[in-house]
């Protein structure tokens, strides 16, 4: 039903009881109505085979509409118990899960390739990715993040996928913020407490990453979701403001003259230059920003880490750890 006609059935619940609102709801939902969201949900069940329904808390709706799509050869199961029900489940996945499942945390200095290194295991878990965010300053994607709740659920999915086979779960070091989404509490403390695998890379090769992430696949995002002049100042302005975002920390001088070599680039771009000036501003923040923090950061870490090195060298070791 929709809103006004899910009023009029409460109403006639308070007034006359459940008998008379279930006959209500049948003459509400009759005829072509009927037919039509007959049509629309048949077509949905095609399009989604592994699809369900429900009710917010597993009420007669889902039952009515799960016997109605039976009647037309549609099979589609239901939740028992409604959303209310599957929520508390994926809550109660993620608290069982994340204290149970072994963990090893991938860390290493911004721009080695932390995220593409997880997506070659067999096994490993992309927070970033179920955040559609990269966890820092320059971390937004043109594609905005999901509700903290639908990204608890889908976190709670792949738990759930990952826990039908044994061994070790490989995952991103995360602070507890990654953009406005929050690592839940149980899964966070997981990881601090997880052994911790350094990946490392040389300077050049991480310049060479972050450009091609942060400027070549982040204009090339900007410009599929919102078209080619909106989408290069959407970039534009997405650049401008994640590095006003650490302005303060990295003092006005300093702000101001990275931010002139930001925009250069970006005036080079705009008349068609391949904007290799960006280079200059990422190397700069990499060296004075961000790798100086990562090592205050590592000492606290210490006792943790149980190996360091390059992409082939950790891959061979975190092999072995994921097995069953």
């Amino acid at each position: 039903m929709n809103d006004d006609e899910r009023e009029r059935v409460g109403r006639c619940y308070k007034q006359k009881g459940h008998d008379a609102a279930v006959r209500l709801g049948h003459r509400l939902v009759s005829g072509d109505t009927r037919a039509a969201r007959m049509e629309a949900w048949s077509a949905w069940a095609k399009a989604h085979p592994t699809g369900a329904l429900y009710c917010f808390r597993g009420g007669q709706r889902s039952q009515i509409t799960q016997g109605w799509l039976a009647e037309a050869g549609v099979e589609l199961p239901g939740i028992t118990g409604g959303y209310k029900a599957l929520r508390q489940h994926l809550l109660d996945v993620i608290d069982r899960d994340s204290t149970r499942l072994p963990w090893c945390v991938v860390g290493g200095r911004t721009g080695v390739g932390k995220t593409r290194f997880l997506d070659t295991l067999p096994r490993a878990l992309d927070l970033e990715g179920l955040a559609i965010h990269r966890g820092s300053a320059f971390g937004p994607k043109a594609t905005p993040q999901p509700t903290p709740i639908n990204f608890e659920n889908a976190l709670a999915v792949d738990l759930l996928r990952l826990a039908q086979a044994p061994g070790g779960i490989a995952i991103e070091d995360e602070s507890r913020a990654i953009g406005r989404l929050s690592v839940p509490e149980p899964l966070a403390n997981a990881m601090k407490a997880a052994p911790l695998y350094l990946l490392e890379a040389d300077l050049e090769a991480r310049v060479d990453l972050t450009f091609e992430e942060y400027i070549t696949d982040g204009l090339a995002d900007h410009l599929a979701t919102y078209g080619e002049d909106a989408g290069f100042e959407a970039f534009a302005t997405y650049l401008r403001g994640a590095l006003g975002k650490i302005e303060r920390r990295l003092g006005g001088a300093r702000y101001q003259t990275l931010l002139a070599v930001l925009n250069e680039a970006l005036e080079d771009q705009a008349r068609g230059g391949d904007g290799q000036g960006h280079r200059v501003w990422i190397e700069t923040l990499l060296t004075e920003y961000y790798d100086p923090m990562y090592d205050y950061q590592l000492e606290k870490k210490q006792d943790r880490v149980v190996f360091s090195g390059t992409w082939d060298a950790l891959r061979e070791v975190l092999l072995r750890e994921l097995e069953p």
